[in-house]
């Protein structure tokens, strides 16, 4: 397997900055498509399990700007 990896890793490298771009956008894609079906459904059932709990009173909410806050603090 990793001599293969290896092999393909060469042809690839040999290709034209187009050529290999194509193909990048090519696999990305492929794994994107697999990946999207599942996820999305995925995520609308948490969306929904999350409001479902912040209407019953479950979940508590903040305020946007203390979210963004917070995240941009933690990237820095």
């Amino acid at each position: 397997m990793a001599t293969e990896i290896k092999d393909l890793e060469k042809k690839i490298l040999a290709l034209s900055s187009e050529e290999r771009a194509k193909l990048a956008e090519h696999i990305i894609s492929s794994l994107d498509v697999a990946t999207d079906i599942n996820a999305e459904a995925q995520w609308l059932d948490e969306a929904e399990r999350r409001y479902q709990a912040y209407r019953e009173g479950k979940l508590e909410s903040k305020p946007a700007n203390e979210v963004f806050e917070y995240a941009f603090n933690k990237l820095n």
